[in-house]
C-alpha cells in the first residue's frame, strides 16, 4: 500500500504521540497508514538532538524522501532542543515504545542510541557523523549500525580557504570540544598543515556562550581566517560568529552549505539534502530487508560549493572574480538567499 502522509494535529492525538515516543515537546508524527494501527506498518523514529538549520534540513528530506516511496511507514520525528538527559529519555522511550529503525542525526545522537538499543536487533541508520570509527559506531559490535558520514577531506578544507586568500599566513580553526564529529575534523586539518607547514590557532569552546570570546581570541593572534567544520552548536550561532570576525575583517568559512546561508562566506563541505536523500534511501533498502551489516556506511556522493556574497561584502572582501569560478552563489549581496532552492 502507497504511504499515505498526514500530520497530526488534534491536541488529544497529539498528546497521546507525545507519550508514545519520547513526551518531547518538539515531537512531530507523520502517519504511514491509513488505518494508522496495522501492525505490518514500519515504524521509524527520527532523532535529532537540537534544531538548527544543517539538522532541520536532514530530518525534512528523510521525511520526504520516505513520503514519496511506497512502503507502509509511520514516521516519529524528535527534537531534544540540546538538552542531552532529553535526548536520552527520547530514545529509550523510543526503544520502549518498539520502533522497527531509528535514524539518529549526528554524532552525539547516534553514539546514544547505540548506548540505548545496545543488545536489540533495531536497526540504527545515522546521519551525518563525520568519523564513524572514531565515535564508536563500526565493528562487530555495530552490526546493526550504518548511515552515512559528513565527512570533509582535509585537504579541501585548506585549499578552499587559499583559493580566495592564496596569501593566507594563518588560520584560525574554532569547533566545540564535545562534538567528536567538529574535533575530528579540526584534528585531520591541523594534520594537514603541519604536513604543509601552515600556520594555525585553535580554540575550542565547551558551550555557546563561549563563542564570541573564543572568535575574538582567535582574531587577536593575527588569524587571517577562520574554519569552523561541521559543529552543530556553533552553526546554531552563526550569527555571533560572523558578528564578531566581519567586523575584524576576517572571513568565515564553514563545513556546511546550511552554515553560508546563516551567515558564513563559502564552504566546500556538505550537501545537506544529498546527505538526507542517502540516508533515507540506506534506511528504505533495510526496510525492504537488506541487514544493516550488509550496507557498509557511505560517505557522501557529491560536495557543495557554495558562497555568500553578502558575507563577503560585510567583511570587505575584494578577491578576483575567478576566485568565485566553481561556487555557487547561496546568497546574493543584497541578502537574497537560494538556500534550499
Amino acid at each position: 500500500m502507497k504511504k499515505f502522509i498526514s500530520v497530526i494535529l488534534s491536541a488529544l492525538i497529539l498528546s497521546t504521540v507525545l507519550t508514545a515516543c519520547g513526551g518531547s515537546p518538539n515531537s512531530q508524527t507523520l502517519a504511514g497508514s491509513a488505518n494508522g494501527g496495522d501492525k505490518d506498518t514500519y515504524k521509524i523514529a527520527i532523532v535529532q538532538p537540537m534544531s538548527h538549520t544543517s539538522l532541520d534540513q536532514i530530518r525534512d528530506t528523510i521525511v520526504a524522501e520516505l513520503g514519496n516511496s511506497d512502503q507502509d511507514i509511520v514516521i516519529d520525528t524528535k527534537n531534544a532542543n540540546g538538552d542531552s538527559t532529553a535526548l536520552s529519555t527520547i530514545l529509550e522511550n523510543c526503544k520502549a515504545e518498539g520502533v522497527d529503525l531509528v535514524i539518529p542525526i549526528a554524532t552525539s545522537t547516534a553514539q546514544s542510541a547505540k548506548s540505548v538499543f545496545d543488545g536489540t536487533d533495531t536497526p540504527i541508520v545515522f546521519a551525518a557523523v563525520s568519523d564513524p570509527t572514531a565515535a564508536g559506531l563500526t565493528g562487530e559490535d555495530c552490526r546493526n549500525i550504518t548511515g552515512i558520514s559528513n565527512n570533509i577531506p582535509a585537504a579541501e578544507i585548506v585549499k578552499l580557504i587559499f583559493n580566495f586568500q592564496p596569501n593566507c599566513r594563518k588560520i584560525g580553526f574554532l569547533y566545540t570540544s564535545s562534538e567528536a564529529n567538529s574535533v575530528s575534523t579540526i584534528a585531520a586539518a591541523k594534520a594537514y598543515c603541519d604536513g604543509e607547514g601552515i600556520a594555525y590557532e585553535e580554540v575550542s569552546i565547551a558551550n555557546l556562550s563561549e563563542l564570541q570570546t573564543a572568535a575574538e581570541t582567535l582574531i587577536s593572534r593575527g588569524v587571517d581566517a577562520l574554519y569552523t567544520g561541521n559543529d552543530n552548536s556553533i552553526a546554531s550561532g552563526m550569527a555571533t560568529y560572523t558578528d564578531a570576525a566581519y567586523a575584524a575583517g576576517i572571513p568565515v568559512y564553514c563545513g556546511a552549505d546550511s552554515m553560508v546561508a546563516d551567515g558564513g562566506f563559502a564552504t566546500i563541505g556538505v550537501n545537506y539534502v544529498q546527505l538526507g536523500r542517502q540516508a533515507a534511501d540506506m534506511a528504505l533498502k533495510i526496510v525492504d530487508g537488506t541487514a544493516p551489516a550488509d550496507l557498509p556506511y557511505e560517505t557522501l556522493s557529491d560536495y557543495a560549493r557554495f558562497v555568500n556574497l553578502q558575507a563577503a561584502s560585510r567583511f570587505g572582501a575584494d578577491f578576483p572574480e575567478s576566485a568565485y569560478e566553481g561556487y555557487e552563489v547561496l546568497v546574493e549581496a543584497d541578502g537574497t538567499s537560494h538556500f534550499g532552492q
